[in-house]
């Protein structure tokens, strides 16, 4: 593994500059730029500002890095893929890169699961899912079946389907022109006690919400339901045991199409290639994205079953079966990255060495149990969410004050209102989880 960058390597400060122009995503743009904080490398477990100073990322960046910073394999074959061929078209077209990563990546997934479309993010992917679901029942005669269920606090990127589909309010107020018919089922927050430790037996059949909207709609109407196996983004929301078996069996018995988005559960943040095989149940469709090219080139992927490929595409007039697609699906810097990626994954046992380090995780993360503001723990593999009280009328305050102390003080956490959420990259070692979580504890005795 690549060891941190020394302090002779590190970047000089940068001259100040205008910071106007780039209209930054889910940022606070005012408070940004009147307080600039500001990444100019990273390697191994470790960014460093622009002053030299190192900051230990306990969130693989944006939760994609899972590999580490800066691989020299992932590195290397993206430079050499630049030299050789800087862009192809895959529309009517093709170039080798992507059909071997598509068949590389299938040997991730659930058997049967080996039909990939590229796509360049998580966003694009879910989006591609939904239109499969549509697709595919209209391929079997089902047109009517456009009604698509997603859950309350999901998060299934920011275009417009993933949007609709998604659950977080925030995301979703500013814009009513979102897609019809969509409806949604509870979350599983609270589904378990405070400071549970992994997945937990819940008495409560909070899949079987899914049967009470296939009666109010008709299971005619519906086509699918998207749900994250872990939701993420919204702070750590861990399923119960039996939910996502018990979504599945709905599912089927419906006829209604399973939709995992594992843009955050795929490549071993969860011990396993996959959510899926984690939790031990196949979807019909997959998402991925982030860490499918450890973050150092944009890229996702949706893997459908053979039913659905087959149901599209054999059962197409002659001609384009299903009409959609991206400029850069398959890219060939992106595939190069991909498949450099998915071959360190295998050399370095990533996905194990994360199953391993859950434990200890799982301890370190609960140390904060009694620590100021925590009102509740959860984990899962590599991943944790460490819940605040909010500030009274404040909301999403604590945490954010918390974030930027942390990153001040040498640790990158992410937040997600009053919700800390951490998620290391693979490569991370036993005393650095331990200063993650010690140093956190640390910060929040001074947050207010």
């Amino acid at each position: 593994m690549n060891a941190p960058i020394t302090a002779a390597a590190a970047p000089q400060s940068a001259p100040a500059r205008d910071l106007s122009a780039f209209w930054m995503p889910f940022t606070d743009n005012r408070y940004f730029k009147a307080h600039p904080r500001l990444l100019a490398s990273a390697d191994g477990m470790y960014y460093r500002t622009p002053e030299g100073r190192a900051v230990l990322d306990a969130t693989s960046g944006l939760w994609c890095v899972n590999a580490g910073h800066n691989r020299r394999p992932i590195v290397e074959a993206i430079q050499r893929q630049a030299a050789v061929m800087d862009f192809a078209p895959t529309f009517q077209l093709g170039h080798p890169l992507p059909f071997e990563l598509a068949e590389r990546l299938s040997r991730l997934l659930p058997a049967g699961m080996d039909r990939i479309f590229f796509t360049n993010s998580g966003s694009e992917s879910a989006d591609t899912a939904l239109k499969m679901a549509l697709a595919y029942h209209r391929a079997r005669g089902e047109p009517g079946r456009l009604r698509l269920i997603g859950r309350q606090r999901g998060y299934h990127g920011t275009n417009f389907g993933g949007t609709s589909v998604g659950g977080i309010g925030g995301n979703r107020r500013g814009f009513a022109a979102q897609v019809w018919g969509v409806d949604h089922l509870g979350h599983t927050h609270g589904a378990a006690p405070a400071f549970s430790r992994g997945v937990t037996a819940v008495n409560t059949d909070l899949a079987g919400e899914l049967e009470d909207l296939v009666a109010l709609h008709g299971p005619e109407t519906i086509a699918a339901v998207m749900v994250e196996p872990v939701a993420g983004s919204t702070g750590v929301l861990v399923p119960p045991a039996g939910y996502l078996q018990r979504l599945r069996e709905i599912t089927r018995k419906h006829g209604i199409l399973l939709i995992f988005d594992e843009v955050i559960t795929g490549f071993g943040r969860l011990g396993a290639a996959t959510g899926a095989e984690f939790f031990g149940v196949t979807p019909d469709i997959l998402t991925l994205a982030k860490g499918l090219t450890n973050g150092a080139a944009p890229m996702g992927a949706v893997a459908a079953s053979r039913a659905v490929h087959d149901a599209i595409v054999e059962g197409a007039p002659p001609g384009i079966e299903f009409f959609h697609g991206y400029t850069y699906s398959g890219h060939p810097l992106s595939s190069a990255a991909g498949l450099a990626c998915l071959q360190l994954y295998a050399d370095e046992g990533l996905f194990g060495r994360a199953a391993a380090l859950a434990p200890l995780w799982e301890a370190a993360a609960h140390s904060l149990a009694d620590a100021r503001h925590v009102i509740d723990v959860r984990n899962l593999g590599l991943v944790a969410g460490i819940e605040l009280e909010p500030r009274p009328g404040a909301p999403g305050a604590r945490a954010m004050d918390a974030f930027r102390r942390c990153f001040d003080d040498g640790l990158l956490i992410r937040v997600t209102g009053d919700i800390i959420a951490l998620s290391p990259p693979l490569i991370v070692e036993e005393a650095q989880i331990h200063e993650m979580f010690g140093r956190l504890g640390q910060i929040l005795k001074d947050v207010e």
